[in-house]
């Protein structure tokens, strides 16, 4: 266990995982813990939330599991308020929730398009608005949004909704960022690259003709060679949430293996 984030509470959105194996939440949520962090694990699924918990509670760390809809704004606050109950402050803000809705304008349904707008960029307003004045009276805090590198290059998926809102995400963390600064506020955003974790398996396998095809195709797609995991998004997110970063806000980083760099797509 480490301290680089000792008597620090973090609250973590979508902290659950959509199926076996480690998802960037799960992962940042239990990273932040180890790093000393006591830690609100928040999902839509209770039981997804408690398995977050139960691993920090094994190994020694302090969590709470609690459930909330992130398109509900009433439904946030009281995640908020419950947290602030238990651990009496939050210095970590950590948005994960997303999900992609496959198809251009021409495809997409508004409703399709409304609800990748609500569930992508909406939660960041959302949680912001239930936390910020809980840092401001705190003297300070840390926010990391988790976007996509869709968000500023094509990744050879036809999720425009998708794409659109995770730009929103981006600049969003830089409004945030600038107009809370001088009040001890920093906030940063992580742009994952492809990453290898079980909402993939749900989400993107459709586009090819086997989930070998397309684990073979997104690795190869990396400059690196491989896809990342998502201990990679947490152990940055670790360092964004950090004193270390002390210096650092209105960064939107990528973390992509270095694809945001290579004139290349997925095929």
């Amino acid at each position: 266990m480490g301290a680089r984030l000792k008597d620090k509470v973090a609250i973590v959105f979508g902290a659950g995982s959509s199926g076996l194996g480690w998802g960037n939440g799960k992962a940042a949520a239990v990273a932040y813990a180890r790093e000393g962090a006591r830690v609100a694990c928040i999902d839509l699924v209770q039981a997804a939330a408690e398995e977050t918990a139960a691993i920090i509670g094994k190994e020694g760390g302090s969590a709470v599991a609690l459930s909330a809809d992130v398109t509900e704004l009433i439904s946030i606050n009281d995640a908020v308020e419950r947290t602030i109950a238990e651990f009496g402050r939050i210095d970590i803000l950590h948005n994960n929730v997303g999900m992609t809705h496959m198809g251009g304008p021409v495809e997409l349904s508004e409703e399709q398009f409304t609800a990748a707008l609500d569930l992508n960029i909406g939660p960041v307003y959302r949680t912001s608005k239930a936390v910020i004045p809980y840092m401001l009276r705190q003297g300070g805090g840390a926010i990391v949004n988790i976007s996509s590198l869709a968000a500023i290059r094509w990744t050879g998926y036809p999720y425009f909704a998708y794409s659109a809102a995770k730009a929103a995400v981006n600049q969003a963390t830089v409004a945030i960022a600038m107009q809370y600064a001088r009040q001890g506020i920093r906030a940063n955003c992580i742009m994952p690259g492809l990453i290898d974790t079980p909402l993939i398996y749900k989400q993107i396998s459709g586009q090819y003709a086997s989930v070998e095809e397309m684990v073979a195709a997104r690795s190869a797609a990396v400059p690196l060679g491989t896809m990342g995991t998502a201990w990679d998004i947490a152990n940055a997110a670790v360092f964004l949430a950090s004193d270390e970063a002390r210096f650092i806000t209105g960064v939107c980083l990528p973390v992509d293996g270095g694809q945001s760099c290579a004139v290349s797509e997925l095929h």
